[in-house]
């Protein structure tokens, strides 16, 4: 059971501040290096794929602005012009004008070649990214055009290349076994050093087609345990710390932290294949026992929001198009025994488990946990090793769009499978919402295939996580992103 914030013990406190000793290294000890001052930040999850941008370490890159893509996304979700200044659509094929005087941090010009060599990398990659699963994609250079053609019509190719995962690099990041990021993106910082999955060094780029950063680089440490991201903050020892745990957020000052509520729901997957969940009254049951606002009050101390569905808050127009949701009776569980995955590298994790583990022994099952970190469990997560695992999971993440995140997670076909969910009307929901054109009718479709996965119970929404992060003091310009695809940008600096 956690100790209250007032309780934290003093050891604790000074243990988390010990392993942030030495983090920033890198910058000089007045924390200054030529013209202001470096930015030091404090990432949550070290580099998975050694900062390859064909995994989820792309969102690093982009978070450090050293990785662009063709496109970027507005507040509302709408594709805006990034690399490609304007595209049109022709059929399934997509022409997209790139920018001018655009140079790689190597020096090498950025051609239609480069942007065909990346997107191809991506496109014929295994596994593929995931904004390109169910999507087979085709580039071709055209003097200063790039097309872009896809199996089937799809609307969403200008969102999907808003994606970090299919940033632009170097032809030189494509030479060795796995893709390296290092002096080959297009931003304003160029990632200069990657010390493992310890710490990073970024240095600017004064080049940048879109104008001299004002910070002269960042220095980054990967800080996994969340009471140390936050004595780091409080310390003086980080100015941008990602991802505070809500048990440490009343510790810190209020006006260092931003909370907003983000697009990640903590979604409890029932493994449909195999095991006690394969009978889906028995799956309603496990529904029917999981009280999600005692959730959020005793877990999250209220910094987050009961889900009505898998889409939360920050689509704001999910709830206004929600239907009631045609669902299998539940049945009383009998003493069945089950295993719930879970990881611990966001720090409520653990605690939900545990409290989740008791609703569920209360219904009748027998309920057993499996918590390690996540690098560690996500290949037994996905080979439907558990009878359930629980995940925090960003449903907007790569394209704006919650298509993705769908067909990812709930089809057959889909590379996250993790409920080994196999369903011919979820499949055709998804099919369906993927073809509607971007707007009013796309979005209805994504409600009716919102439906349909909740209908089946392979997927039971608990709650909508808060971005909570921190930033101190004499921060100007941080990125507040509830789709964790900006941190530091070139107008980011130290007063």
């Amino acid at each position: 059971m956690r100790l209250p914030a007032h309780f934290l013990p003093l050891t604790a406190v000074a243990a988390a501040s010990a392993l942030l000793t030495g983090c920033f290294a890198s910058a000089d000890s007045s924390g200054t290096s030529g013209e202001g001052k470096r930015i030091r930040v404090a990432h949550m999850q070290p580099p998975r794929s050694g900062l390859s941008p064909l995994s989820d370490d792309a969102f690093k890159l982009s978070r450090w602005s050293t990785a662009e893509t063709l496109v970027k996304l507005d507040a509302e979700g709408n594709a805006e012009p990034a690399l490609a200044t304007k595209w049109k659509q022709s059929g399934r094929t997509w022409t997209f004008t790139l920018r001018d005087d655009v140079t790689f941090h190597d020096g090498t010009e950025l051609t239609a070649e480069a942007v065909v060599n990346s997107l191809t990398e991506a496109a014929t990659a295994s596994p593929k990214p995931r904004i390109l699963d169910g999507v087979e994609l085709t580039a071709k250079a055209h003097g200063e055009t790039v097309t872009v053609t896809t199996a089937d019509v799809d609307p969403l190719v200008p969102q999907r290349l808003s994606s970090p995962q299919l940033s632009i690099l170097a032809a030189k990041a494509y030479q060795g076994k796995t893709v390296d990021p290092v002096g080959a993106g297009t931003g304003p910082f160029e990632l200069a050093k990657v010390n493992g999955t310890s710490s990073a060094a970024l240095d600017r780029y004064d080049d940048y087609w879109g104008g001299k950063a004002k910070a002269p680089g960042i220095d980054v440490k990967f800080v996994p345990d969340g009471t140390a991201r936050a004595a780091a903050l409080r310390s003086g020892e980080a100015d941008i710390v990602e991802a505070v745990p809500v048990s440490q957020a009343a510790l810190l000052d209020e006006e260092l932290i931003t909370e907003v509520p983000m697009p990640r729901t903590n979604t409890l997957y029932l493994n449909t294949s195999d095991g006690p969940f394969k009978d889906a009254a028995l799956r309603a049951a496990a529904r029917e026992a999981i009280d999600a606002e005692s959730i959020v009050k005793g877990v999250y101390e209220g910094r987050a929001d009961v889900a009505e569905g898998l889409l939360g808050p920050a689509l704001p127009w999910a709830a206004d198009l929600r239907t009631d949701v045609q669902r299998t009776a539940a049945k009383k569980a009998n003493g069945q025994t089950i295993t719930i995955g879970t990881f611990t590298d966001r720090a409520e994790l653990p605690e939900v488990a545990a409290t989740l583990q008791q609703q569920l022994q209360k219904a009748g099952f027998k309920v057993k946990l499996d918590v390690r970190e996540y690098a560690n469990i996500e290949s037994d997560a996905l080979a439907g090793e558990f009878d359930a695992f629980i995940l925090s999971r960003a449903t907007i993440l790569d394209s704006g769009d919650p298509t993705a995140y769908l067909y990812s997670d709930f089809a057959s076909d889909g590379s996250f499978n993790i409920s080994q969910l196999a369903n011919d009307s979820v499949d055709t929901s998804l099919k369906t919402a993927g073809e509607t054109a971007v707007g009013d009718a796309r979005r209805k479709a994504v409600i009716e295939a919102e439906a349909a996965v909740l209908g089946t119970d392979a997927a039971v929404p608990m709650l909508h996580e808060r971005v909570i992060q921190g930033d101190a003091a004499g921060v100007v310009g941080a990125a507040h992103d509830p789709r964790e695809r900006e941190l530091v940008t070139a107008d980011t600096y130290i007063k």
